[in-house]
């Protein structure tokens, strides 16, 4: 199977640290999925923004208190492999990717009409993959709102929350041709309120088929004032393999310090971060990464987090809320001096049921 990636080192320096993710992997036969939960979930009063705290239930990987966890045998070769390729680039500030390579949120009422996507065979399959349609395919019955904006950038990600069926979709290269709804990939995932937070088979918009909106920073966290979720974290090179709560991984890192997708981080919960020199966002990554950590979920051109993409509330309102919450704060320059020498890695496949 085909994967891109892109190297930072080709972007603009205004855009340098907006990095493009690895292509999530596609198999020709995927299997079924299951039916559609009638659970209802909180919604938001913003329909362009994604909740507080995620869609995602307290049971999820993405929602779990780590701070007693124990650490990985070879957390410290680990955590310094980390530092290492963070350093590397961009004077060791990774990437706050908020302009591109994140992913447009609706929350969509009960309403809301549902339409059958195209798929685009844009990596060459040849032919179409089983579980895309037909009874509870991930591209069928999706919806989407018309006037629906995916994330800029080549990946076009867009996710569609409905908390009404307790459902989410989430699409990779998505976008609108002649008045229909296409995309290269993606998925859906039913009873979202209860779920570990990822993708069956392998579906799903990331690498490593965990739910972009499980780790993305949101703006209404942001505009809240804290993180209540695990951070995704996205790597030059993760390692080979993957651990829970990934199923699937695109790394190629063989080395004995390797970091593989799904991997926990934390950081040291001794750590004082009132003490650290960090933006005020860093600050609420750095508290929600010593309770809920960072799990790494994909292969970028340097080490990113990522921040719900402002293109939809850009869209509906004429406004980006980012300006604001960044406070005149370049964009590659938020993370800065955040301490990823002291993290710590957990145990391959913490939480695994």
């Amino acid at each position: 199977m085909l994967r891109r990636r892109l190297s930072a080192a080709l972007l603009p320096a205004a855009l340098a640290l907006t990095v493009g993710t690895a292509t999530p992997a596609i198999a020709a036969d995927s299997g079924s999925v299951t039916a559609a939960s009638t659970t209802a979930t909180t919604t938001t009063a913003n329909p362009v923004t994604m909740p507080a705290g995620t869609p995602f239930g307290t049971t999820s990987a993405w929602r779990q208190d780590i701070r007693k966890a124990p650490l990985h045998p070879n957390s410290a070769a680990m955590v310094k492999n980390v530092a290492a390729q963070t350093a590397k680039l961009y004077g060791g500030v990774a990437a706050f990717n908020v302009t591109r390579y994140n992913t447009s949120f609706y929350t969509v009422p009960a309403g809301q009409k549902r339409i059958d996507l195209k798929w685009n065979d844009c990596q060459g399959k040849g032919k179409t993959p089983a579980g895309l349609f037909g009874p509870g395919g991930q591209f069928v019955q999706v919806p989407i709102p018309a006037d629906a904006v995916p994330a800029p950038g080549t990946d076009g990600q867009l996710t569609v929350f409905s908390p009404s069926t307790d459902q989410l979709w989430e699409f990779w290269k998505a976008k609108k041709v002649d008045g229909r709804w296409q995309a290269c990939w993606g998925g859906r995932i039913d009873g979202v309120s209860t779920d570990r937070g990822g993708f069956s088979g392998t579906f799903g918009a990331s690498a490593s088929g965990l739910a972009l909106a499980g780790g993305t920073i949101g703006i209404k966290d942001v505009q809240s004032g804290s993180i209540q979720h695990a951070v995704a974290l996205h790597l030059p090179k993760p390692g080979r393999g993957y651990s829970y709560p990934a199923t699937r991984g695109d790394g190629w890192d063989t080395s004995a310090a390797a970091v593989p997708e799904g991997t926990r981080l934390r950081l040291d919960p001794s750590v004082d971060v009132d003490k650290l020199s960090l933006h005020p966002i860093a600050k609420m990554v750095a508290e929600a990464a010593q309770k809920y950590g960072f799990i790494v979920t994909d292969t970028s051109g340097c080490t990113s987090v990522v921040a719900e993409s402002p293109a939809a509330s850009i869209a509906r309102t004429g406004t980006n809320p980012w300006t604001s919450l960044m406070g005149g704060t370049p964009q590659y320059s938020i993370m800065a001096n955040f301490p990823w020498g002291k993290l710590q890695a957990l145990p391959k496949n913490y939480g695994k049921p």
